[in-house]
């Protein structure tokens, strides 16, 4: 009896979790919080938000030092696509109001996290994003994408070239739409159009040492976006 009690228990104890996170499926639980308390009364001359995914999350988490910076808020969500950034877009940047917005995503698009994406589609969704902060007094810093040979936990893909399209688009779209682009792809690929491995750890995140070389490539463009 007490282990069908138990197992009752988990069954829906597990089905809740699974219901409330398909519910919830952009995240926005995450930062509703952190976003609930911010203090919007400082002054937001220097403020950036940091939008992406793992490899934007993990940055803190790798090179805590980096956001002691009061003025850096970190918003990256582990595995998110751009859909996903999109519609959580709003309450995890703009409403924060900051000066800049610096936006790393694709990468899990291409992995096809939440299914299947086109290049067009996933550079459609990063050009509304950055429309969205334009509308509202935002700089906006575009990421390309990291170089990735092949994704560990979905192989065979064959992203490296996918990614090279998707950041020439990107490339372009920043240089005519009064955007920065952000170049950590140039200073990270290896030969094989992968992350150098004395960056990385995994193939696609970068380690401590890639995160120095991200961090010296964004302080470049985000001290040019604060004097624009």
């Amino acid at each position: 009896m007490k282990i069908l009690k138990f197992v009752l228990v988990a069954f829906f104890v597990t089905f809740f979790v699974e219901k409330t996170q398909a519910q919830d499926w952009p995240n926005l639980s995450k930062y509703s919080i952190e976003n609930a308390n911010f203090d919007l009364s400082k002054s937001n001359e220097n403020r950036v938000v940091f939008m992406g995914n793992s490899i934007t999350e993990g940055w803190k988490s790798m090179r805590p030092k980096y956001f002691l910076n009061e003025n850096y808020i970190n918003r990256g969500i582990s595995g998110q696509t751009t859909p996903q950034m999109l519609v959580r877009f709003r309450a995890d940047v703009v409403n924060l109001k900051p000066k800049v917005v610096v936006i790393l995503a694709g990468t899990n698009d291409i992995a096809g996290n939440t299914g299947k994406s086109t290049i067009t589609m996933i550079a459609n969704n990063i050009k509304s994003m950055a429309e969205i902060a334009q509308a509202n007094g935002i700089k906006v810093i575009l990421c390309s994408v990291h170089p990735v040979f092949d994704y560990p936990w979905k192989k065979g893909l064959k992203p490296a070239d996918k990614i090279i399209a998707l950041n020439a688009i990107l490339k372009k779209y920043a240089l005519n739409n009064d955007a920065i682009y952000l170049d950590y792809f140039s200073e990270m690929v290896d030969d094989k159009k992968g992350l150098k491995t004395v960056l990385t750890y995994d193939g696609v995140h970068p380690n401590a040492a890639g995160y120095e070389v991200m961090e010296s490539l964004a302080e470049k463009a985000i001290a040019k976006a604060l004097r624009e």
